[in-house]
């Protein structure tokens, strides 16, 4: 378990709360060399959040995305020899759930967004209703012309 920083400290890792988002299945493990690989499914309506290379916290353990599968819902990460001796995830077996935290600035990014898209689509919807109201009326002097 690592200690939280300190005001002012240097930051050089990712940014893990603690907080449960959503708990995902271990749905394959595979060695490679002395590496162990691990694809994890998660609901999908967290995947659009996790990125390739980005960060995400199983278990508690803070992790670099390797890869990431909209269409199943799952992303992998790989778990160098150092690290399978120091946390539980590898001592998982497939099937088993693990808790997901994924990164706030992530979430941040998406909810600032989410905001900016809901406004865009009331001005398209007004953008939208002004052009009929136009084109009805340019069809109707149009009509008045002949």
């Amino acid at each position: 378990m690592e200690r939280a920083a300190q005001q002012g400290s240097r930051n050089s890792g990712h940014y893990v709360q603690g907080h449960v988002d959503a708990t995902g299945e271990i749905v394959k493990k595979w060695r490679e060399g002395e590496s162990l690989w691990v694809k994890i499914k998660v609901p999908k309506n967290l995947i659009t959040l996790i990125v390739k290379k980005g960060f995400i916290a199983i278990d508690g353990t803070s992790l670099t995305v390797c890869e990431v599968n909209a269409q199943e819902s799952s992303f992998t990460f790989m778990l160098v020899q150092y690290t399978q001796t120091k946390i539980i995830v590898p001592h998982k077996e497939e099937g088993e759930k693990v808790n997901v935290e994924l990164d706030v600035l992530g979430k941040y990014v998406a909810q600032s967004v989410a905001a900016i898209n809901d406004r865009v689509d009331s001005l398209e919807s007004k953008i939208d209703s002004a052009l009929s109201k136009l084109e009805t009326r340019i069809t109707a002097l149009e009509a008045n012309d002949l």
